[in-house]
């Protein structure tokens, strides 16, 4: 009885199909990117241009975060809804309260001279805080400057302050800039 051989199967084609797959697949997937909070940091200021400037306690605006989530905002409990009103009257001082931050008056484009706040808004959070609360605290304090900065820039040129061009847009963070100071988080009790 004669022994058949196997005939070999050319492989050399499948090379080619798996890097056809590979590109395929590398074309079409999607990479997740992440994305976090939006900030500009100021410049690094060189070690002999620093000053060490004592902010008013009346020109910080502290909101705590403890570990459950909850909001203490100078001084008082406060539910996350009325953060950005708050924010905003602090922010602005509207009537130049004694109690609200101080106002110092600059020369703005396109405004002349303008008092401008002195405001800072501290936050510190616990380091139990969700990252979910984290968030929504710092779109509220987001949302109290753009509020400002829309109601200011359709004040002064009847348009929202994203519609404007970059010299009025810069005009208007200039009497509006947003100074969000973040503590390292620590425990700041329950």
């Amino acid at each position: 009885m004669a022994r058949r051989e196997l005939g070999e199967i050319n492989a050399g084609s499948m090379a080619d199909i798996a890097f056809l797959l590979l590109i395929f697949f590398l074309v079409t997937t999607t990479m997740d990117t992440d994305s976090g909070i939006s900030r500009t940091l100021p410049p690094p200021v060189p070690p002999e241009q620093q000053e060490d400037k004592e902010i008013k306690e009346r020109n910080i605006f502290t909101v705590l975060v403890n570990r459950d989530d909850r909001l203490l905002v100078e001084g008082r409990v406060m539910n996350l809804d009325n953060l950005t009103q708050e924010a905003k009257m602090f922010i602005s001082n509207p009537q130049n309260a004694g109690n609200l931050p101080e106002k110092e008056v600059q020369e703005i484009p396109f405004f002349g001279q303008y008092p401008v706040s002195k405001q800072v808004i501290s936050l510190r959070n616990d380091r139990g805080t969700s990252y979910g609360m984290y968030i929504k605290v710092q779109n509220e304090l987001t949302r109290a400057y753009n509020e400002l900065r829309d109601e200011l820039a359709i004040q002064k040129f009847g348009k929202k302050y994203e519609e404007l061009e970059e010299a009025k847009k810069d005009a208007v963070k200039d009497i509006y800039p947003m100074r969000i100071s973040e503590a390292e988080p620590k425990n700041v009790g329950g």
